[in-house]
């Protein structure tokens, strides 16, 4: 496993030194792409993006890396049903009406499913930088999360309150028992058994 990890960290190396577009949003691509090398599993599924989309993405931001296409399989795969719930309530946010932000609403739901904080599923380094994308790309979305509540269950909320859907028995948030597993600290998880471990971000952190 630690050989996978050090592969997915020069993923993310690579990916960067030779990569274009802007620098964040490189950073962010560079990062999820890493974090799916690391599962192992074929990159269209761990990202969520078809062919078509893969090739654009790798054109704009990774024109010198087109081999990792090559070997990504062509089909996204099949995600679990709230995933174009998901997309659709990233998208009707979006702040700039850009290809990228499609992209990410793509890439952010198919994470998403995964067993740690989304930080840790997008390979990223702490959930500042979840914050940070989530402003600059889905500032709408990222605004109504006032009370700083964990991007996973700030989304599922959002799902639930559109489909009217009773999201808590309790009053409020305050009183609520689990107000610590809402609102905590988002500090490394563990994967559940079944799932794959964290993805490259502490790894990248040593390069």
């Amino acid at each position: 496993m630690e050989g996978i990890m050090e592969h997915a960290g020069l993923v993310y190396q690579r990916l960067m030194a030779e990569g274009g577009g802007v620098r964040f949003d490189r950073h962010v691509f560079a990062c999820a792409v890493a974090a799916a090398v690391g599962e192992g599993r074929p990159l269209a599924e761990g990202l969520g993006l078809g062919s078509r989309d893969m090739a654009a993405l790798f054109a704009r931001y990774f024109p010198r890396s087109q081999g990792l296409i090559r070997a990504s399989g062509a089909s996204p795969g099949q995600g679990e049903p709230e995933e174009p719930d998901l997309r659709r309530l990233l998208l009707d946010h979006r702040t700039r009406g850009t290809i990228e932000e499609e992209w990410l609403a793509r890439i952010i739901a198919r994470r998403s499913l995964g067993a740690n904080h989304l930080w840790q599923d997008l390979g990223l380094s702490n959930r500042g930088e979840v914050s940070t994308l989530l402003d600059r790309h889905f500032h709408a979305l990222a605004a109504k999360n006032t009370g700083h509540m964990k991007w996973k269950k700030f989304f599922y909320r959002q799902l639930c309150l559109q489909a009217d859907v009773k999201v808590c028995s309790s009053p409020n948030c305050e009183v609520c028992d689990d107000f610590a597993a809402c609102f905590g600290d988002e500090l490394p998880l563990l994967a559940m058994p079944g799932h794959e471990p964290p993805p490259v971000a502490d790894h990248i952190a040593r390069l």
